[in-house]
């Protein structure tokens, strides 16, 4: 990109910044959104990098999101860092991505602005990255900051099947028969066993790179959020662009199926 562009981009963004932040409403603001960080691959491959280029490129991206989140008061921050498909990608791609992701959490978790807290199937994981992961959240348990859960590995199928079969044990130890576990289970007793009990549904998913869909993303908790996909690969994920997809959500008149 030529200089003259560089330098006229960085007058106009910080005053299309301020004036969409004057013009956000301010009483109707997610608190938890959910974020696909996608697109680091084919970023890498437009920039004639590696794939772990990439991926570096994206990791250094979260911090200045979780940035952002504080500024706008989010609560809660769902970041969707490597699904379980992920882990059958071949070793030479999956173990410096681990390694990226491994780096990444660490950082967060000594800068002490956030609680960290791993969601995912952590057993399919290697022990060592488990471990890290686990550190990170016990790191952080007493930080007072926006909570930030790390979706690592993750996939809305598995976590409902491990929500069930969660609960199924709970109940066996308690010597509950199957037809007693029949007439009671219900919608709360299965979210009471998520990866995410406890914590508010996202209000608001974003998902970068161009593609629209959820891939498995937060398949229970997104019944009700809204959706907002952005064009950008996730490592050009600008503040602009995430001030558009708060100001999207804010000016959404939210029905419930109404």
């Amino acid at each position: 990109m030529a200089d003259w562009k560089r330098g006229l981009r960085r007058v106009i963004y910080p005053a299309y910044e301020a004036r969409v932040l004057r013009k956000m409403p301010s009483e109707n603001l997610p608190k938890h959104i959910g974020v696909m960080l996608d697109g680091n691959r084919r970023w890498a491959k437009a920039v004639g990098r590696d794939s772990a280029h990439g991926h570096r490129a994206g990791a250094a991206n979260i911090e200045p999101l979780l940035g952002w989140c504080d500024e706008v008061g989010i609560e809660v921050v769902t970041l969707w860092l490597l699904s379980t498909d992920n882990l059958n990608r071949p070793a030479h791609e999956l173990e410096p991505l681990l390694e990226i992701i491994e780096e990444a959490v660490a950082a967060l978790a000594v800068q002490r602005r956030w609680r960290l807290h791993p969601v995912g199937a952590l057993d399919l994981l290697p022990s060592s990255t488990a471990a890290k992961l686990k550190a990170a959240e016990e790191a952080t348990s007493d930080v007072h900051g926006m909570l930030v859960n790390v979706a690592v590995p993750y996939g809305g199928r598995r976590e409902i099947a491990d929500a069930v079969r969660s609960l199924l044990y709970e109940q066996a130890a308690k010597g509950t028969s199957l037809e007693e576990l029949a007439a009671f289970i219900d919608v709360e007793h299965i979210a009471d066993h998520l990866y995410t009990k406890g914590q508010p549904d996202p209000d608001l998913v974003i998902r970068t790179s161009g593609e629209q869909r959820l891939g498995g993303f937060l398949l229970w908790q997104s019944a009700k959020s809204e959706f907002y996909f952005c064009e950008a690969y996730w490592p050009d994920f600008r503040r602009v662009d995430f001030l558009r997809a708060i100001r999207a959500y804010a000016l959404r008149e939210r029905r419930y199926g109404a």
